[in-house]
This record gives structure tokens, C-alpha cells and sequence, in this order.
């Protein structure tokens, strides 16, 4: 079973339990802090957006929607610094919460140093962090990617995504409407050229038909001369041949007078 089956039947599972719940705040912060706990699961807007986990703003049990909404958008770095006004987290959740980080430094870049995940991760050396990115990210399939010792990076060639934050939806759109902009610039460009190159084609072959042409008309007027020099040359050469040789036979009887 592949990871997004998994993500699709946990958040349906979490999404009933908190849906069924009515009028309990302290359960309802008991599926936020199981949800965020959960070793397979790694995507919480569709959980954050149940009415009744919505409805606990502004109740005593608060803080855990704002715990959910630090695992639906943040980072570890960023839970540490509001680390005060929220629950304090589990061994699970540190864990998770540093996990989801991974992904959110991964899809920022593709090569990540070693120094920069370190102290994004609050690891404290190089065995520490590669055994992380192996056994809790690599192994559990939110990533892949390769562990370069020699330059003291990690190259990312895949990482699962993250809900996406406020706003980011707008800014996606907008990024696909200018590439499409862009590819239709493209593609009508690709097809001017297309068309010039279409109309050079058929330049080219009219020139060549033309070539052929002239071609074949000054080798039919080669040929032509031709044969009217070789007939000229026989019609007045063999009378000169003839008086040469009538005149050669009367030459020989003048000097062999008939005794």
C-alpha cells in the first residue's frame, strides 16, 4: 500500500471521530494530539477543516487548534519559538513535527547541507542526522534522496508534500497561470517557426524544380549543337576526300604512260 492510500484512510479515520464528537473540547483535543502523533500520518487540513475542531477557538482547549495548525504549516524552528503558547509535545509529536520539516526544507531545495539540517532539526551531529534521514524519512517513504558524506549534503529527488498554508493556493495559481502564458507564447512561437520553416521548404523545392529546369534545357541545346557540328563536319569533308583521291589516280597515270 502505497503512502497516499495510507494518508487517504487515516485522515477519513480522523475525520469521523472528530466529526461524531459534540460538545467535548478535552475529546476533541485527545484526536488532535492522537492525529499528530500518528506515525503514518502527515497531512491535517482536511482534519482541521471538521466544524467541530473549528469550534474549539476561543475555548480553553484552543491551544490545540493552534497545535494542529503548527502540523498542518509548520516547522520545529517555528514551534520552538511559540513553543510557550502551545501544548507541550510528546516524544511522537517532536518527532513528527521534525519529519514535517523535512518536507517543507525539501521543497525549498534539492540539495540540502548538512549544517542547514542540523540546525533546522536541532541534531547535534552528522550520525544523528543521517540516521534520521534514513530510518525516519527515507524508510518511511515521505522521502527520497541521497546521502552525499563527501560534500555534506543530502540531494532530494523526492518529497512528499505538505498541506498547503494560507494563501499558498493563490500563489500556485498564479504561478501555473504565467507558465501558461508562457507556453502559449511558446507554443505560437514553435508554430511561426514551424510555418517559416514549412514556407523555406517549399522556396527550396521550387528553386531546385527551377535548377532542374535550366539544367536540362542547356544540356538538350549542348545536344542539339552537338549534333548540328558532327552533320556540318560530314557534309563538307567527304567531297574534299573524293577530289583527293580522283586526283591522287590521275596523278599516278601521268607518271605510268601505257607503253
Amino acid at each position: 500500500m502505497d503512502i497516499e492510500q495510507k494518508q487517504a484512510e487515516h485522515i477519513e479515520h480522523f475525520v469521523k471521530q472528530a466529526s461524531t464528537i459534540k460538545g467535548s473540547s478535552s475529546f476533541l483535543a485527545n484526536v488532535i494530539v492522537e492525529a499528530t502523533s500518528h506515525p503514518s500520518l502527515f497531512a491535517f487540513s482536511e482534519i482541521l477543516s471538521v466544524p467541530n475542531i473549528l469550534e474549539l477557538q476561543g475555548t480553553e482547549h484552543s491551544i490545540y487548534l493552534d497545535l494542529l495548525q503548527m502540523f498542518a504549516h509548520g516547522t520545529w524552528s517555528e514551534y520552538k519559538s511559540s513553543a510557550s503558547n502551545l501544548p507541550q509535545l510528546t516524544p511522537d509529536q517532536i518527532l513528527k513535527l521534525k519529519q514535517l520539516t523535512m518536507l517543507t526544507l525539501a521543497e525549498a531545495n534539492k540539495v540540502l547541507s548538512y549544517d542547514v539540517l542540523m540546525h533546522e532539526l536541532d541534531v547535534v551531529n552528522v550520525r544523528e542526522l543521517e540516521d534520521f534521514l534514513i530510518n525516519e524519512c527515507m524508510y518511511v517513504g515521505i522521502v527520497r534522496g541521497k546521502l552525499d558524506q563527501l560534500r555534506r549534503c543530502f540531494e532530494v529527488q523526492f518529497a512528499a508534500g505538505r498541506d498547503l498554508r494560507p494563501g499558498q493556493l493563490g500563489n500556485m495559481i498564479h504561478t501555473l497561470s504565467d507558465w501558461l502564458g508562457t507556453s502559449d507564447n511558446l507554443l505560437i512561437s514553435i508554430q511561426d517557426k514551424i510555418k517559416w520553416a514549412d514556407t523555406m521548404s517549399e522556396l527550396d523545392k521550387k528553386h531546385k524544380k527551377e535548377n532542374e529546369e535550366r539544367l536540362e534545357e542547356v544540356k538538350n541545346a549542348l545536344s542539339l549543337k552537338a549534333d548540328m557540328d558532327f552533320r556540318g563536319h560530314g557534309l563538307f569533308a567527304e567531297p574534299g576526300g573524293v577530289m583527293d583521291y580522283d586526283e591522287d589516280r590521275r596523278s599516278k597515270r601521268r607518271r605510268h604512260p601505257m607503253g
